[in-house]
């Protein structure tokens, strides 16, 4: 078959637009592409290579050491998954900055045998106080269900507890300061510049990790009660005003490179990358942590905006010099169509779904400005131009499995 672009797409529908320099398409969460044909992300990175970045670790330094409580309490409060930035993070706050942090871990109940291992060295390896919030497994695998008929999105519960239970705990210890790593949508897709030094903000949580939802729309759906999710409840404006609550990113004060992080604590503190590669992309010290973010999480993100977790790794690289474009498509590829099997698995034993149950409703979050139907097919613009195809086929069950890439 040798079906180009035009002769595909519908004539009403304009091709999917990619940045020329990283590997995002223009549908990418909170991205824009110029005039230029250059990307948010791309244009702000470039912001990030002209800073002083040494001015700005003495202006984060400063920071922290006005939050500093000589021992009568915690000094801050550190959001952990166990993963590499978690390891980067507690290392130069505790014994570079020689603070006093309080780890905050919401516990996703996703954990394998190798992220276990990594949540447990943290504290261990640091000398610090982690507190560990474990919601009922029967209240997770309800919220998996329901996340999923909502959003397409099974880990909502975990983007609300890592946003919510440090806030909860900075209020119950009294500790004003939370600490979190890079932020995510400044460093993929531009959203914020470096100028703006962007914090964490209550509608922030709201309209951007939580999709625009909150803990009251789950109530109901699965037979889940407002008493099941009192870990999901962010605390009263008065709350957060009394403790003084501040919420940070390092990463808009310390150069983030996740490459020399992940090489650095994995040479210096035992964290542990993935022992075997990924499904779904090529790094293996990103996303170790729970099972579904390099896994049917991030599949369901490719089957919603037709982009996935090997298209943001790659965007990150070709900015910070590691591979080339050409590179980066290579890989995006390769792994941005591939179906997580252990992943699925896992979720479907966990919901008590099964396959017939979950084509359909994922086939329903389908942007239609990226997919469209042809032939009973699904088919999408890609980013290496023509032929192009990821199709999903609706013949039949054991179609419906598989991506068909026409070459």
């Amino acid at each position: 078959m040798d079906h180009t672009s035009k002769e595909l797409r519908p004539p009403d529908m304009p091709a999917m637009t990619y940045c020329t320099r990283c590997t995002y398409p223009i549908v990418a969460v909170n991205l824009t592409i110029g005039t230029t044909g250059v990307c948010s992300g791309c244009r702000v990175h470039d912001e990030k290579e002209k800073l002083d970045w040494s001015a700005r670790e003495e202006e984060f330094k400063k920071l922290l050491y006005s939050y500093r409580k000589d021992g009568r309490n915690y000094d801050c409060i550190i959001p952990v998954s166990g993963g590499k930035d978690s390891h980067f993070q507690v290392w130069y706050i505790k014994e570079k900055l020689g603070l006093n942090p309080l780890l905050v871990t919401y516990y996703t109940h996703n954990y394998t045998s190798t992220a276990e291992a990594n949540l447990r060295n943290i504290s261990k390896r640091f000398g610090v106080d982690h507190y560990i919030f474990t919601p009922s497994y029967t209240t997770i695998q309800k919220m998996n269900r329901a996340g999923f008929d909502m959003m397409g999105d099974m880990s909502w519960h975990f983007h609300c507890g890592v946003n919510t239970l440090p806030f909860q705990i900075a209020v119950k210890f009294n500790v004003p300061l939370v600490i979190y790593g890079e932020h995510g949508f400044m460093d993929l897709a531009g959203q914020f510049q470096f100028a703006d030094r962007p914090e964490f903000t209550a509608r922030y949580r709201k309209e951007h990790q939580l999709r625009g939802y909150d803990w009251q729309d789950f109530v109901g759906k699965e037979g889940i009660t407002e008493k099941d999710l009192l870990w999901a409840q962010y605390p009263s404006d008065e709350e957060i005003a009394h403790v003084g609550v501040r919420g940070i990113y390092m990463g808009v004060y310390v150069y983030w490179d996740a490459n020399k992080h992940g090489k650095k604590v994995e040479e210096e503190f035992g964290f542990k990358p993935n022992p075997e590669p990924f499904e779904r992309t090529y790094r293996r010290t990103s996303n170790v942590d729970d099972i579904h973010e390099n896994g049917i999480k991030d599949y369901l993100k490719f089957v919603k905006f037709g982009y996935g977790r090997a298209t943001d790794h790659t965007a990150k690289d070709v900015r910070l010099g590691v591979m080339t474009r050409n590179d980066g498509i290579k890989l995006v590829r390769q792994y941005d169509a591939v179906i997580p099997r252990k992943s699925l698995e896992h979720f479907l034993t966990m919901t008590g779904m099964n396959e017939e149950e979950f084509w359909p409703i994922t086939d329903s979050f389908r942007d239609p400005r990226v997919w469209w139907i042809r032939d009973g097919e699904w088919w999408k613009d890609t980013l290496w131009g023509t032929p192009e195809s990821f199709g999903k086929v609706h013949l039949s069950l054991d179609q419906q499995k598989k991506y068909r890439h026409v070459v």
